[in-house]
């Protein structure tokens, strides 16, 4: 079997185990091929760093919500981003992101979030870039501005971390956006996040780590790695009542389809 960590920052500075080592021991678990996704514009150039060392690993461009008032201060942020993209090619970019709107925590003001959610659409709609989406408790303000710049239906993407409610699965996938799950799904007391996670279309499923963060049981406590998502993805073969190989097969079709890689 294997599988595609479609969400992970272990080429962050401050992640305290050696990149190299832990994409190499995951390779040997299976997890054949992983995006490392960028938050702000230091970590965005490092997932292109990290990308061009490595097959099968590719990067993800953009500016989380939680920095957009410190990006937006910096005039000269979007020009160094925009550099970025304009080599994606070059530098193995396959998507922007992951970008959204975090209402829960607010480290950003929501008038921020709002201005940076809307230049990486116009950068997708720029680059025709499949989007990897943050969106946390933000639902009612993120959709008609998506449907804003969704007019021709050609945005491409996925709901990175998706812990809604079925009501919220529905509005993604009538948007013909994929859903990524996490070790979250190991360990969540929600009945409601099992049950939209039981009713994600397996062809509109994706797997993701998000590490080093959220490590799924019964590693809770200890830095997340790619090779993680074979727990969630067992989990999920038993909620969802699928063959794990063909949860593995469809999900790395499914990477590698909105990718565009290989």
């Amino acid at each position: 079997m294997e599988f595609f960590d479609t969400h992970a920052h272990i080429h962050f500075a401050d992640y305290s185990l050696n990149a190299d080592e832990v994409w190499e021991a995951s390779v040997k678990a299976g997890v054949t091929r992983m995006l490392a996704v960028g938050c702000d514009v230091d970590s965005s150039v490092r997932a292109v760093e990290f990308a061009s060392k490595h097959d099968n690993v590719w990067a993800v461009v953009g500016v989380h919500p939680h920095e957009a008032s410190s990006f937006l201060a910096d005039a000269l942020n979007e020009a160094k981003l925009r550099d970025l993209l304009n080599e994606q090619s070059k530098n193995k970019i396959v998507a922007i992101g992951e970008f959204g709107l975090d209402y829960y925590y607010e480290h950003s003001t929501k008038e921020d979030q709002l201005k940076l959610l809307k230049l990486h659409f116009q950068l997708a709609q720029e680059t025709n870039l499949p989007i990897v989406l943050h969106i946390r408790e933000a639902y009612n303000d993120f959709w008609p501005i998506f449907d804003q710049f969704n007019t021709s239906q050609s945005l491409k993407g996925v709901v990175h971390c998706f812990t809604g409610t079925r009501v919220d699965l529905s509005h993604a996938l009538a948007r013909n956006l994929y859903v990524a799950l996490n070790g979250i799904m190991t360990f969540t007391k929600d009945e409601e996040q099992l049950l939209a996670a039981k009713e994600v279309p397996l062809e509109k499923l994706l797997l993701e780590t998000d590490a080093p963060y959220l490590t799924p049981k019964p590693f809770r406590g200890k830095i997340c790695r790619p090779e993680h998502i074979v727990l969630t993805a067992k989990f999920l073969s038993e909620l969802r009542k699928e063959e794990i190989g063909l949860l593995a097969r469809t999900t790395t079709g499914n990477a590698c389809s909105l990718f565009n890689v290989k």
